[in-house]
């Protein structure tokens, strides 16, 4: 990714000022030796990883952890705790000790479950310190060739012209590739119809068969299938263009200006965490996100790194909750 795309992405969620004191800020860590710089880590650090082993999220922490144990000369070791949407894994990381040994890769997932899950046994904002932001995954809204749409105007313009007879898939429901479809209904005035899946696989299976006419897919899933020409790409939901889809426009600019989701992962740290190891975590992550072999895997994901500072990622996590719980709650979404 280059520079310029990140400064672009980045400024436009977390604002510009942000980003250069990001930066600073990192530098700034470096520079000054402390404390926890020469004591820490002084064993192995494990990184939480809510989900299974070669997901999206996975694939960051794995990719971050591999290039600290190198920077440190330190095992940083990726534990998988999957379970029930994220929940598991978040609650095992809250209640792990905040001594900077245990830290936890979270993701989009856990900014929409306080609005789905009200009785949580964890609060993603008071049990936990912020560290960086990590990855941005896009979303690509596709389409079945065979749908009379090259645009986001012709899918409004279709919508309305058969009113109830388009759906859109995703990969589960209160998933944020749901959520961007009731996000785009909300603001298109559309009423897609949500069919979801367990897992974005079979959904783009479906999409494929015909089943459905359009998804808000991941762009790992979506990547392949449009090279393969077998799937249409309409436009990506990020706020600007991504370096993966260079030529295919935003929903914003397709005539929905303001509208913007992705999914991503990042990294946090129990509550508690002493401060000075919180910096040292937030920059060395920084430094293993901007590492080119890193950038490249994560590219190669389907992702793209985007390092940040604690407080920056701390007030886009809250931005997220706030919006996505407007999102859970206008479209009266429920899971079990």
């Amino acid at each position: 990714m280059t520079t310029q795309t990140f400064e672009t992405l980045a400024a436009r969620t977390l604002g510009r000022r942000t980003l250069l004191g990001s930066a600073a800020a990192a530098l700034g860590t470096l520079a000054v030796p402390g404390f926890a710089q020469s004591a820490y880590p002084s064993r192995p650090v494990k990184f939480i990883v809510p989900f299974p082993a070669g997901g999206p999220v996975d694939t960051t922490g794995r990719a971050v952890a591999q290039k600290l144990s190198e920077l440190w000369g330190q095992q940083a070791i990726v534990d998988n705790r999957a379970g029930a949407g994220g929940i598991v894994g978040a609650e095992i990381a809250a209640r792990a000790p905040a001594d900077g040994y245990n830290l936890f890769v979270c993701s989009i997932h856990h900014s929409v479950l306080p609005s789905l899950k009200p009785r949580l046994g964890y609060d993603i904002e008071k049990d936990f310190v912020p560290l960086s932001f990590g990855a941005m995954f896009p979303v690509v809204l596709v389409a079945h060739p065979g749908v009379p749409v090259k645009t986001v105007a012709d899918i409004i313009a279709l919508d309305k012209r058969t009113p109830g007879q388009l759906s859109f898939g995703s990969a589960g429901n209160g998933g944020g590739t749901h959520l961007a479809g009731e996000l785009f209904n909300m603001q298109a005035g559309t009423r897609l119809l949500h069919v979801p899946y367990k897992g974005s696989a079979p959904a783009m299976t479906d999409l494929l068969g015909g089943q459905v006419q359009f998804m808000f897919s991941d762009a790992p899933t979506a990547l392949p299938q449009i090279k393969a020409g077998k799937v249409k790409a309409i436009a990506v939901a990020s706020a600007s263009r991504s370096a993966l889809l260079p030529d295919v426009p935003t929903v914003a600019e397709s005539g929905l200006p303001g509208y913007e989701a992705y999914s991503w992962a990042a990294f946090m740290a129990p509550a508690g965490t002493p401060r000075d190891i919180v910096q040292r975590l937030s920059a060395d992550i920084g430094r293993a996100l901007a590492d080119p072999q890193v950038k490249q895997r994560l590219y190669d994901a389907g992702a793209e790194a985007m390092p940040t500072t604690p407080e920056a990622f701390g007030k886009m996590l809250h931005t997220e909750i706030v919006k996505w719980t407007k999102v859970v709650r206008t479209a009266d979404i429920k899971v079990d």
